[in-house]
């Protein structure tokens, strides 16, 4: 049997299935081919304020009415309640000491919470990516594309007229030609082992490990701490991804509104050989008796599935397209879950390529988009793994871990502002890595961060001139307040500092104000605000549960 296409996309996940969608949009004659079967098991499943933003910018661009109420919490649950979602109203960072409980200093200094959003109704979200990717997948086969599940790619090479894959598809060969593949596979997919394409590592960033799963019954953090008194907190802790930070690696807890909790590790070498990862529920057992808190946490929890065991999380290929083939970033590279960078990285990718599908078809110019597609994509990979390293590098000292982070956090929320006030020039690459004060001033201070992690630690002086070249770091692009002391590590949304920061993003106060009430900052005049939450906990007993959530095969069980 044979076919041909304009577009073959392998690997059917949110990405694949988005951009399979959205190359129907423009007229490509698509194919969409799935090693498996959905709805099935996958992680990497945090949104951000950009990534919402970026899908919401291509469901209007391309007028995916069906997808946009996926952009924010509200409007999802009134839309489609049936699909797993968490609500994720900003990233909650503990800081934990090996053997002893989590302190719960009155001061915060072992905590950061950074909300993303003013209340539920426009915040971000968690995908249960069985329920988030089906769909997906099943929206892009009603454009039209064609979808083929079960089916084994067994080769792939140059066609006249782009490239030949070859399939084996329940006992029956077929030949595919597209004039353009794009692997959405994951990394050291499909192209990049057919196409013999060489690995390149990353910088300072240390070969974790991961092993996860998803459970029931795990109790909410925000329950269990002691009230400090005073203000309440940004968001309730447990309503975002939450991270659990000690020395060597880090802990990720995010809720879904089907009862599911999403929860795993990503440990450094030494660590995850010490704790035996390829040993799987065992292994677990003993990451939580070394962190008492988190033991209390999950006491009562079970494991949905068998857990999972990545032996090796970072991953960079050395070449990401080619004149008719593309990795998307997911395949092209991965460098750790922590910031949730996965998913606004994939849909960044997205957006250049689809502008290249739409625009540059056909043309020599595409071969041209491709190359700056490749460059982008490394470049952002790039970005991302130096902070992240620095990251890793500075578990033992949170303080300084956690004014390292905000520099993520100051630069995606002026690229979000930058974007929704019509200036996607001022946004730049991920991270800002190409703005001419923040770029330098971010890789000197993760490179002082490395320095010091590799030297057993920074010396008092070095490090109190790394804190301060941090915060410096931050200003010019501080449009959320991050240098306000007086906040104590706790974040929350506010209209003011973005006001006072419309200078920064080269806009009116009256523009900040405009885009505020058009975004839903502010709740609608007669509107009722958040329904009130409880952090006793929401999670669903494990009778309760639907069956679907057991099913589907993990990658490796353990």
């Amino acid at each position: 049997m044979k076919a041909t296409f304009d577009v073959a996309v392998v690997g059917s996940g949110f990405a694949g299935s988005l951009f399979a969608l959205l190359a129907r949009r423009v007229g490509r004659s698509v194919v969409l081919l799935e090693k498996g079967t959905h709805p099935r098991f996958a992680i990497g499943e945090s949104s951000s304020p950009l990534a919402n933003l970026l899908l919401e910018e291509l469901c209007r661009r391309y007028d995916l009415s069906s997808v946009a109420p996926l952009c924010a919490w509200g409007s999802w649950q009134r839309r489609y309640p049936e699909i797993g979602c968490g609500l994720k109203r900003g990233f909650t960072f503990y800081g934990h000491e090996t053997g002893r409980p989590f302190g719960a200093d009155p001061d915060r200094r072992d905590q950061l919470l950074v909300a993303a959003s003013p209340r539920d109704e426009v915040a971000d979200t968690h995908w249960f990516r069985a329920d988030f990717d089906h769909f997906l997948q099943r929206e892009a086969e009603r454009e039209g594309a064609v979808y083929l599940d079960r089916t084994n790619l067994l080769a792939c090479r140059p066609a006249p007229a782009g490239m030949r894959l070859e399939v084996e598809r329940l006992g029956r060969l077929v030949a595919i030609d597209a004039r353009f593949v794009l692997d959405a596979s994951g990394p050291r997919g499909f192209l990049h082992r057919s196409l013999g394409l060489p690995e390149s590592g990353f910088r300072g960033l240390p070969q974790t490990e991961g092993l996860y799963t998803h459970f029931e019954n795990v109790r909410r953090m925000d329950a269990m701490l002691p009230s400090m008194g005073g203000p309440p907190p940004p968001y309730a802790a447990d309503d975002a991804a939450l991270h659990h930070v000690f020395y060597g690696g880090w802990i990720w807890v995010l809720r879904f509104s089907n009862g599911a909790v999403s929860a795993g590790i990503a440990a450094e070498p030494r660590l995850a050989g010490t704790l035996h990862f390829d040993e799987g529920a065992a292994s677990w057992a003993r990451v939580l008796r070394r962190l008492p808190t988190v033991a209390e946490q999950f006491v009562e929890a079970r494991p949905l599935r068998p857990f999972v065991h990545a032996p090796r999380l970072p991953f960079r290929s050395a070449a990401a397209a080619g004149g008719d083939w593309a990795l998307m970033p997911s395949a092209a590279a991965f460098v750790d879950p922590l910031l949730s960078a996965g998913i606004p990285l994939a849909l960044l990718g997205i957006e250049r390529l689809i502008a290249a599908v739409e625009g540059d078809w056909g043309r020599p110019r595409f071969a041209r988009s491709l190359e700056a597609y490749e460059a982008a994509t490394l470049r952002d990979a790039d970005a991302a793994a130096l902070l992240i390293a620095a990251l890793y590098a500075s578990f033992s000292d949170f303080e300084l871990f956690g004014k390292l982070t905000l520099l993520y956090f100051a630069s995606a929320s002026y690229a979000e502002a930058a974007r929704r006030l019509g200036r996607p020039e001022r946004a730049g690459s991920f991270l800002s890595a190409d703005h001419p004060t923040f770029g330098p001033e971010l890789r000197a201070a993760c490179d002082a961060a490395l320095e010091g992690g590799r030297e057993g630690g920074l010396a008092a002086d070095e490090r109190t001139r790394l804190l301060a070249r941090i915060e410096a770091a931050i200003e010019p692009l501080d449009v959320g307040g991050f240098a306000v002391a007086s906040r104590c590590n706790w974040h929350p949304v506010e209209a003011g500092p973005l006001l006072a920061g419309a200078g920064k993003l080269g806009v009116r106060r009256e523009d900040v104000q405009a885009m505020l009430e058009e975004t839903g900052f502010f709740p609608a005049a007669g509107a009722r605000g958040s329904p009130a939450r409880s952090v006793a906990g929401t999670t669903a007993r494990g009778a309760d549960l639907p069956e679907r959530l057991r099913a589907g095969a993990a990658p490796r069980r353990v």
